[in-house]
């Protein structure tokens, strides 16, 4: 009797164990949010600029790195390591950043875009924008001008650029926003356009600089979980 119930007790152990290391039966850890690189602006000669005013000159300019990125207002809040080597860090391969140019003369009116030579599709539910951003203390705000599926643009406003250095400007991106709820579809995914800034009423005209880089995306790759989802339309 003692040893039959030890063979039932070892083969119920055992059979618990096989279940329990079954990896289809374990919940994954992998976080379905991946942040993407939208642009890093080493090959950005081809990103042109536009402005509302017909003063001055309105230009971009690739640069290289020249000290450190690092927000003025976290100490710890900086690119992830090996990703902006400024000049003195790495002469060989020195990072590069987006430098604009424009002229601002109608208070509260005027404005600079600035655009790749065509848009970003971005594959996946886009969660959040963020980029990169050396102010000079103006009080002008950057924005983000995305396309839905339908054709219609949607601006984004990321900040004001009322501050001294680099700090990374955020945008999330609002749920009525329509886009694609499958990562595996490129049927309603929205399409980057540009960056832009405008003029803040109560600042000067005059000329305006400010510098960029870093561009990401956060995507959200996860499918939408239904009755059916399991059945996909890519046959």
């Amino acid at each position: 009797m003692k040893t039959r119930m030890f063979l039932l007790l070892t083969i119920y152990l055992a059979s618990h164990a096989i279940f329990a290391e079954d990896p289809a039966q374990q919940p994954s850890n992998q976080s379905p949010l991946l942040l993407l690189d939208l642009e890093t602006f080493e090959e950005a000669e081809d990103w042109i600029a536009d402005s509302t005013s017909p003063l001055g000159e309105t230009k971009t300019l690739k640069i290289v790195q020249r000290g450190e990125i690092r927000a003025t207002d976290d100490e710890n809040a900086r690119p992830p390591a090996g990703e902006a080597l400024s000049l003195q860090q790495d002469p060989e391969n020195p990072n590069h950043i987006l430098g604009v140019k424009t002229f601002f003369d109608d208070r509260g009116f005027d404005r600079v875009e600035i655009k790749p030579p065509h848009e970003y599709v971005i594959k996946g539910k886009a969660r959040q924008f963020s980029v990169w951003v050396l102010g000079r203390n103006f009080r002008h705000t950057l924005s983000l001008k995305v396309r839905d599926y339908r054709g219609k643009i949607h601006k984004l406003e990321m900040g004001r650029l009322d501050f001294f250095g680099w700090r990374k400007l955020t945008v999330t991106v609002p749920g009525w926003l329509p886009q694609s709820t499958r990562y595996s579809l490129l049927d309603k995914n929205l399409h980057f356009v540009s960056l832009f800034v405008t003029h803040d009423v109560h600042e000067v005209p005059g000329t305006f600089y400010f510098y960029v880089d870093g561009l990401k995306v956060l995507v959200d790759q996860s499918e939408q979980q239904y009755p059916g989802s399991e059945i996909k339309d890519n046959w």
